[in-house]
């Protein structure tokens, strides 16, 4: 089921499916809740799955100027109140959705029961990288997204994903074309000037599962380990065949690792 929620002005685009636990899955740049139908259809046989479209993104309202993470974080807040959501969440995020969950994290702690956090990593960009982000956000503004998805897929997915899952690719680069050129840039802005947030791992005090693809060029499975490390009795899955986008390149491995997971929490 799809829904629609205005929340502080913004209007929010939320597929809501299942019944038992809340399990919010937050997608990754420059995506929207869509790149996460493998897990919706898996885990809403089973517990109440939310996934919102981000601001910006998909079939919410569009963004301008800089977006922060702890704004993505805010909203998701403020939509889990609209929907009347009183139990603490399992919170999935891929890539940006990981940024915007330590923020979550930070500031709402008394709503997360779990984190489960693909492909991402808790380190800010380096003075080059926020560099880059600003060159990517001008070319973007002048241009459009289209280099965007042109460019991407290698960085986002691993060689077999490309070489024997071009469904996945394809749906991918349809999403990136059809983002909002505004809404690309304030993320870009915001995810540059995230908080560095090392330190804080280690009073992570949830269940926290870390899940990473063994190609991932972006969040590199050496690097997830160590963040896997630095929380307490954090587990550490990497997934074979799989680069930055891990859940929708191989649904059945991660669903299951997912499942898993909260099992032991039962």
């Amino acid at each position: 089921m799809l829904l629609t929620k205005r929340v502080d002005g913004q209007s929010f685009n939320i597929r809501i499916e299942g019944a038992g636990e809340p399990i919010l899955f937050v997608h990754g740049f420059p995506l929207d809740q869509t790149m996460w139908t493998n897990q919706i259809d898996h885990f809403s046989k089973s517990l109440q799955v939310i996934a919102p479209d981000l601001r910006g993104f998909g079939e919410s309202s569009p963004a301008e100027g800089t977006v922060e993470m702890k704004d993505f974080a805010d909203d998701l807040s403020c939509i889990l109140d609209a929907l009347e959501v009183k139990e603490p969440v399992h919170f999935c995020g891929l890539s940006m959705g990981g940024y915007i969950a330590w923020e979550f994290i930070q500031r709402y702690p008394e709503k997360v029961k779990s984190l489960i956090l693909c492909d991402t990593k808790a380190s800010p960009d380096t003075e080059e990288a926020k560099a880059s982000r600003e060159q990517t956000a001008q070319q973007v503004l002048a241009k459009g997204p289209e280099f965007l998805a042109t460019a991407m897929p290698e960085k986002l997915f691993s060689p077999h994903t490309i070489a024997e899952n071009s469904d996945a690719v394809k749906q991918t680069q349809s999403l990136i074309r059809s983002t909002n050129p505004n809404s690309i840039a304030a993320a870009l802005r915001g995810m540059a000037v995230r908080a560095d947030m090392d330190a804080n791992l280690k009073s992570i005090d949830v269940p926290t599962l870390v899940i990473v693809g063994e190609d991932d060029q972006l969040t590199t499975p050496d690097v997830m380990k160590e963040m896997a490390k630095a929380i307490p009795n954090a587990q550490f899955v990497e997934v074979q065949q799989a680069g930055h986008m891990s859940p929708l390149e191989q649904p059945e491995f991660v669903n299951q690792t997912i499942e898993d997971f909260l099992r032991s929490q039962a």
